[in-house]
């Protein structure tokens, strides 16, 4: 069963369930340096988008959006933005990023001068590129 199957828009699901699907530890990785380092909580919404419909967790600081998560059996998506005033900056990062980020980068089309980023988190090292990139889109304290 798929994720809007499970829990169609009349279902919203909890945390821990959505946890439950996802069934990945990089998912309680990414959500729990996301609140702890940005002192922020998690919104479940429902989105109609036909690009990723279904239940989503936001996560979102001084009313800038970090990132949105789509769940996904075994795994998860992060949609992050990099605006145009982080471009400069996302691009001297690039290098130090996976080839598949890299990659996924090239072939994104720019708009408005920056570009939506949709990446499949399966592993640690694009989980560490992730956090990069939310970094980019909000400074921590310190």
């Amino acid at each position: 069963m798929n994720w809007c199957e499970a829990y169609p828009k009349s279902q919203e699901p909890t945390l821990q369930e959505i946890e439950r699907f996802i069934d990945s530890p990089l998912w309680n990785g990414l959500c729990s340096w996301t609140e702890t380092t940005y002192s922020v909580a998690p919104k479940v919404e429902h989105s109609t988008c036909s690009g990723a419909p279904g239940w989503n967790v936001k996560y979102k600081k001084s009313g800038r959006s970090l990132c949105t998560l789509y769940p996904e059996r075994g795994q998860f998506t992060a949609l992050i933005s990099v605006g145009a005033k982080e471009m400069p900056e996302a691009e001297l990062l690039l290098p130090t990023c996976t080839e598949y980020i890299q990659a996924l980068f090239s072939r994104t089309a720019p708009f408005n001068g920056g570009r939506w980023l949709m990446i499949r988190i399966t592993e640690e090292q694009v989980l560490e590129d992730v956090k990069k990139l939310i970094r980019l889109r909000v400074a921590t304290k310190g």
